[in-house]
């Protein structure tokens, strides 16, 4: 039986058992029950980052003024109502406090059951601390931010010692229009409280949050296609204006594409996008004009370099002709290119359906995912199968610990990747 499972039935019991199999692993013994395997894997990162099992590794407080910065400057204040409708009044309730923090697990906002926020006030879990993994340990705001999935930690599955009276439930939040992690929604409280719909609760949660934000994006979209098409109808010739992600609102004499990659620092000016190939890009309020000045293509050789060396932020750089141009990936896109630059001879979708999913019938979904990644490297992706263009040199720049490599994934050459193991 799961553990959180047995703690709906007897939290007593569960979280002795946990404190059991907490304690054989910090004396590197073996436990007759091991953690849950995302519980296991958290365990090792923190492990290795050392983090004092006891005390954790506490950060100081951000000032207010810089926590008062961060909230006016992070998408989450828009989804705040979301969450709080969804979460609160039941949290308040069941004994348990709401917590949202931005992507590097400092909590922004803390609301809930006045008794409970009192009792977080004493292991620090307040606006401005840090509660990424690499802080505390195993928990409900900094794992669900490195496994980009919701988690669920009962009791003694905390890694520090002084949380394993909690429970917590925390999911990740991201940005729909471009997959970035913006920040986790985590609900809280004593374990005594824990029941095991709470992770399926605040998951759902998490999704309407998202689907808000999609909407506000498709709002906002439609506003500037009220501006581009009087623009494009008096320019002529093939341009496209789009927002300042990329998604397009308007397009005339060219292929239309729902969103085209732009480099990460889009300036005024001459370049080159794969979707259009040598182009200019204008300012237009609250998006770019983009104007084709050739045919669409790629501009020669070309270097291409994964970056996946750093925790939570991977990126993709061409460096040809055209001079460089770098891509923030989002955890799947890092590791199906991960799966192209180890298997250089290519892969089919049903190949990459299995490396991914362990499932080849889940085709359709690679190839969705393939089809994005095709809209900012273009040329330079082949497909049937999916692999680099000929004569691309690839590199990928790995973490210093390959343990660290994309946590997140499950597909069997990471795994080997992680392990130092030949990938083939």
């Amino acid at each position: 039986m799961d553990v959180t499972q047995l703690a709906a039935v007897d939290a007593a019991q569960a979280a002795r058992m946990m404190s059991e199999v907490r304690s054989a692993t910090l004396a590197g013994q073996r436990s007759r029950l091991p953690p849950r395997p995302v519980i296991g894997r958290s365990w090792e990162r923190v492990l290795r980052s050392g983090v004092d099992p006891e005390r954790g590794a506490r950060a100081g407080l951000l000032p207010r003024e810089e926590v008062e910065r961060r909230r006016e400057a992070s998408p989450l204040r828009l989804v705040l109502p979301v969450l709080r409708e969804g979460l609160l009044s039941v949290a308040d309730a069941a004994h348990h406090i709401v917590v949202v923090a931005d992507a590097e697990g400092r909590v922004l906002w803390r609301e809930g059951n006045a008794a409970v926020l009192r009792r977080a006030d004493g292991v620090g879990f307040e606006p401005g601390a840090d509660w990424g993994e690499g802080a505390v340990g195993t928990n409900g705001v900094g794992t669900p931010a490195v496994v980009r999935r919701p988690v669920q930690v009962f009791a003694a599955e905390h890694f520090v010692g002084a949380l394993a009276s909690w429970t917590c439930a925390g999911a990740p939040l991201t940005d729909p229009r471009d997959g970035r992690l913006i920040g986790v929604v985590d609900v809280s409280g004593p374990l005594e409280t824990m029941h095991p719909a709470t992770l399926a609760w605040v998951g759902s949660v998490a999704k309407l949050a998202e689907a808000r934000l999609r909407e506000l994006h498709l709002t906002s979209l439609e506003r500037l296609r009220a501006v581009a098409a009087p623009v494009l109808a008096r320019l002529g010739g093939r341009a496209m204006v789009v927002d300042r992600d990329g998604w397009t609102a308007a397009v005339a004499g060219l292929p239309y594409t729902a969103r085209i990659a732009l480099p990460g620092t889009a300036s005024a000016g001459r370049g080159w996008l794969p979707a259009v190939g040598p182009c200019s890009l204008e300012p237009l309020a609250g998006g770019w004009l983009v104007r084709a000045d050739g045919e669409p293509g790629g501009p020669g050789p070309v270097r291409i370099v994964l970056d996946l060396s750093r925790p939570r932020r991977w990126t993709v750089t061409l460096d040809g002709a055209a001079g460089p141009w770098s891509h923030d990936l989002s955890p799947r896109h890092a590791e199906l290119l991960y799966l192209l630059a180890v298997h250089r001879s290519g892969r089919s979708a049903a190949e990459l359906a299995e490396d991914v999913f362990g499932d080849p019938a889940r085709r359709v979904t690679v190839r969705a995912e393939m089809s994005r990644v095709r809209r900012y490297l273009g040329a330079f992706l082949e497909h049937r199968p999916y692999r680099f263009a000929e004569g691309a040199e690839v590199g990928v720049l790995l973490p210093d610990d390959p343990r660290d490599l994309l946590p997140h994934s499950a597909a069997r050459t990471v795994a080997r990747g992680r392990s130092g193991a030949p990938a083939a």
